[in-house]
């Protein structure tokens, strides 16, 4: 028998039940399906989205107008967007005259010019948009950047309870001067208009304005790390110079040369890293801790000759004001970084001990808690020498280039012929990668702290009792991390069961603690595949919880943890198994959610690469004491409150180790997921093509995917901040994992959009794209937050609402004209590609291209009192367009306008369809951002079957009317 499978995507419910549809695709109630995008169809309650008019709404080329208009409609912007605004008030013009007098002979003869210069002066102010906007970026006068050093200028943020400008009210009078509640807008106060021909200039503004609803990434994320982690004035607020060409007088002063700015590279005057911050408080309003993570540079993966050193882009560099230092050692003494085949550094330096100080300073005047995060970058280039550790006897010469730390480990490595590991060897190994530096080794005086033990010390003890003192210079920090993600070093044995690398974190963290203070959080940021234990994997069946003992350690405060587990394992089509378990799509939040305690790492693992392409699942087991979360790295609740037995020799000891069930906190000093298609199959990879550990994730295409990095942030923070999913301790009384402490990788102190745009200073640029930034992602409007806003603004009751089929982000959206939300929603549905599906009574949205929630046979249907149980009704093409041009923003740049054509070779028609869509979208977005390979509307130029769009009619019955809700899967085993 013929089956029709009914897709969640515009599936239709029968109208002679009751049944609604709201279908952007087209489908008329109880009559048919298909047709063209775009068509709408009313029901009783998606009606009450609109009113009974229809207004055009604002386009994107009549966005930037600044205008003067009484009664104009204060536009509605969310998300990051530019816009022109109307002005509100001004003064008259002050006029300035400047006469100069030129001329004139020797003893006074010869005639003289005399020159009057009129200079004109505007104070006035500009309404930008509907209230509260969280910041203000770029401004722009006449399309160029407008330079804003020496104007003077304020924005208000448009809140309810917003006081007057002081300057209007000192020109209006106080009683006379409105505080424009409820509305953004901006003052200028005597701006110079000399250089616009003593004109006002066409004004436009970058505006900030998220929806930092509680399910949101923007409402969800408090805490983040902040790198490069490396760039030599990075972290400086006060503008540092370098200067070229110059020389050296007797005196030390420089003279002649150009000079440039090192850390001026979004606004002129205006240091980088406090752009950075100023973006990050405007886009992520929920932040509250930064981890400001600082690298020092590795040269080998052998831990006995590794050497640890602060680097430096050059040899030599003129700056100003400041110089570059670190721990005492000059330019002259530091490493100096790798280049690439252009002779460019592959890194930038490590950031200088003054900037490194101001940046503390900086974030705490902000009211934000600082975890100092140090950083080992592994300078290993392609074509070395290296011995290898990992090969038979250490024998095989050239390492992996710019590797992971985590590889650093005993040579030969555990596993190869020769290993050092469980000899004295290894032990002896360790101690020269630690080093033997003790906090007394260190001078202090005012902001600088310098190394007084011996020069050849180039241990990690340096590096972090140096940062140590410099936090406690810098007035102090809330946490400070030994070190992270030594999975290669902590699982080094010295014996059969003495790991010398965990012994030596103790102690370091002793000191630690000695020299900031209780005040301060200790910890240690282990990598996901670390914290629980040992299972080396060598036939011996040892299980050691290795780490247990630093874990336990008096000094250390909670369990660090760089969380990249994965929660997917999505595969091309619906045939593969987590689709046939009936969930819809990779982004789909339950989805994901599933999977944090629940799938690959917790039911089950792959044996193999064959058996991952096969997805032959093995169930985790444990046949010997009957403690399958022994073997769980995703089962953190069992692991944070069951007591731990080592197992020698597969032998459970009867003594449990030093752990205290429930006795600390978890954090998750890193937390992320790449911007790439199908990141959250493996979030802990990145694509950087320079180093040895460059990788997509399984299965991935290889395309960006803003969407699944929001999917993974928004499906994790949620999941933990459950309850039921977080016990608290009965020890200290708070929740198992510390959420507002769960850093999210990673924001950039280099803003947006220079990085990374400007590659030639910055040459990691170009990883952005696919990369675990939110930098330039951050600051979006969540689709689904803004559908569900925009539906109670028309007085729609929440619980009639339902977005959780949606996913993705929506850059920039502004409603700037009268606009029923019924209007703003279907442009957002043709944009993004959703349907709205009305079903018992709730209006639910889903995207288009989901998997099937179940299939009909024609049985199933029933006949109309006209026609037949299905009907397929052959459309003309003529109605079919040839072409079609969007025109959208671009957030990578000015928010220059693009326009974008899909044409379709096949259609015998000249119908050309144009869109302007008020929208700011990244570039280069490929199909898995909205759905589509090519711009959304591209499926208006689609056939289907060789020939044109077919409507189809089918009737269901009243059991079928929920057949528009996903069936959920349940877990007998986690029920």
């Amino acid at each position: 028998m013929a089956t029709l499978v009914l897709g969640a995507v515009g599936s239709a419910i029968g109208g002679a039940f009751g049944g609604a549809i709201l279908g952007f695709s087209g489908a008329a109630i109880g009559g048919f399906i298909g047709s063209t995008i775009g068509s709408v169809v009313d029901s009783w309650i998606v009606s009450s989205l609109a009113p009974a008019q229809k207004i055009e709404g604002q386009r994107l080329d009549s966005l930037r107008i600044t205008s003067a208009t009484e009664g104009a409609i204060i536009p509605r912007l969310y998300g990051r967007m530019r816009i022109g605004g109307n002005i509100i008030w001004a003064t008259d013009f002050r006029e300035e005259t400047k006469t100069t007098t030129q001329g004139g002979g020797k003893g006074g003869g010869g005639g003289k010019v005399k020159t009057t210069e009129y200079l004109y002066y505007a104070s006035f102010a500009v309404a930008l948009c509907e209230g509260p906007i969280t910041g203000i970026g770029r401004i722009w006068a006449d399309g160029k950047p407008l330079d804003m050093t020496g104007i003077t200028w304020r924005w208000y943020r448009g809140n309810e309870t917003q006081t007057p400008d002081p300057f209007i009210a000192a020109k209006m009078g106080a009683a006379n001067t409105p505080a424009y509640r409820g509305t953004a807008y901006v003052v200028f106060e005597e701006l110079p208009l000399s250089t616009y021909g003593n004109r006002l200039p066409q004004l436009s503004f970058e505006v900030f304005r998220p929806l930092a609803d509680p399910d949101t990434a923007e409402g969800l994320v408090k805490a983040v790390t902040m790198i490069p982690a490396s760039g030599e004035f990075t972290y400086a607020t006060e503008a540092v110079r370098k200067t070229v060409g110059a020389t050296t007088t007797v005196f030390g002063q420089t003279t002649g040369g150009t000079s440039s700015a090192e850390n001026l590279n979004a606004l002129p005057d205006e240091a980088d890293i406090v752009v950075a911050l100023d973006r990050l408080q405007a886009m992520a309003p929920a932040v509250e801790s930064v981890s400001l993570v600082v690298a020092w540079f590795g040269n080998d993966l052998r831990a006995g000759n590794c050497t640890i050193k602060p680097g430096v882009e050059v040899a030599t560099k003129v700056t100003s004001p400041k110089i570059w230092t670190v721990n005492g050692v000059s330019r002259v003494a530091a490493h100096l970084v790798s280049r690439d085949v252009e002779d460019r550094p592959v890194y930038g330096g490590t950031p200088a001990d003054f900037a490194v100080v101001q940046a503390i300073r900086e974030m705490k005047a902000r009211g934000l808690r600082v975890t100092f995060y140090p950083f080992l970058l592994m300078d290993v280039p392609p074509g070395n020498s290296l011995p290898n550790p990992y090969s038979n006897s250490a024998a095989t010469p050239g390492q992996p280039s710019f590797p992971w730390r985590g590889r650093i480990t005993c040579s030969p490595a555990a596993g190869y012929a020769g290993s050092a590991d469980k000899t004295a060897a290894a032990a002896t190994q360790v101690s020269n990668f630690f080093g033997a530096a003790n906090p007394a080794q260190f001078a202090i005086s005012g902001d600088t702290v310098t190394w007084t033990g011996p020069s050849g010390d180039w241990g990690l003890r340096r590096m972090i009792l140096h940062y140590a003192h410099l936090c406690a210079v810098a007035g102090g920090v809330d946490a400070f991390l030994i070190g992270s993600e030594m999975r290669g070093l902590t699982t080094i044995r010295s014996s059969a069961n003495t790991y010398p690398t965990v012994t030596a974190f103790k102690a370091l963290a002793a000191d630690v603690k000695a020299i900031l203070g209780p005040g301060t959080s200790v910890g240690y940021a282990s990598d996901w595949s670390e914290y629980s234990g040992h299972q080396p994997g060598d036939g011996s069946g040892d299980v050691h919880f290795h780490l247990d003992p630093l874990w336990s350690d008096a000094n250390i405060d909670f369990i660090g943890i760089d969380n990249y587990m994965p929660l997917s394992d999505w595969r091309d089509g619906f045939d593969h198994a987590d689709a046939l378990e009936g969930w819809p799509a990779i982004h789909d939040r339950g989805y994901l959610q599933a999977n944090i305690a629940g799938g690959e790492g917790f039911d089950w693992f792959y044996a193999s690469e064959a058996d991952r392409s096969a997805q032959i699942r093995t169930p985790i087991a444990d046949g010997s004491a009957g403690k399958p979360w022994v073997f769980r790295y995703k089962d953190l609740r069992a692991w944070w409150s069951e007591p731990h037995f080592n197992r020698p020799g597969g032998v459970e000891s009867g003594t449990p180790t030093e752990w205290v069930p429930q006795s600390k906190p978890v954090w998750f000093t890193e937390l992320g997921c790449p911007a790439i298609d199908r990141g959250t199959n493996q979030p802990n990879v990145f694509f950087d093509p320079k180093s040895s550990e460059s990788f997509t994730p399984y299965f991935s295409r290889g395309w960006r995917d803003d969407a699944i990095q929001r999917a993974y942030l928004e499906a994790t923070y949620l999941w933990w901040g459950q309850g039921t999913n977080n016990p608290t301790s009965a020890v200290y009384g708070g929740r198992m994992v510390h959420v507002p402490e769960c850093a999210a990788w990673t924001w950039d102190a280099r803003p947006y959009p220079f990085f990374p745009e400007l590659t030639g200073i910055w040459t990691d640029g170009p990883n952005w794209r696919l990369g675990h930034w939110l930098t330039g992602r951050l600051g979006a409007v969540s689709l689904a937050a803004l559908v569900r806003h925009l539906c109670l603004r028309a007085g729609l009751a929440e619980s009639l609402i339902d977005v959780s089929g949606l996913w993705g982000a929506v850059e920039g959206y502004v409603i700037g004209a009268l606009e029923s939300p019924r209007a703003s929603i279907s442009t957002l549905a043709r944009h993004f590609g959703f349907d709205a599906i009305e079903t018992e009574g709730v209006i639910r949205f889903v995207m288009r291209g989901r998997a099937s929630v179940t299939t009909l046979a024609i049985d199933d249907l029933v006949a109309s009192r006209e026609g037949e149980a299905f009907e397929l009704t052959r459309g003309q093409e003529t109605e079919l367009p040839q072409a079609l041009k969007w025109q959208v923003a671009r957030t990578d740049e000015d928010y220059d306008a693009a326009l974008v054509e899909a044409r379709s070779i096949t259609v015998d028609t000249t119908r050309i369809a144009s869109e302007s869509f008020p929208t700011a979208i990244p570039p280069r977005v490929r199909r898995v951002r909205h759905g589509f390979e090519h711009p959304p509307n591209e499926r208006r130029c689609r056939r289907t079957d060789g020939g044109v769009d077919r409507p189809g009619k089918r009737h269901l019955p009243p059991a079928a009317l929920a057949a528009g809700a996903r069936p959920r899967r349940r877990d007998p085993a986690r029920a």
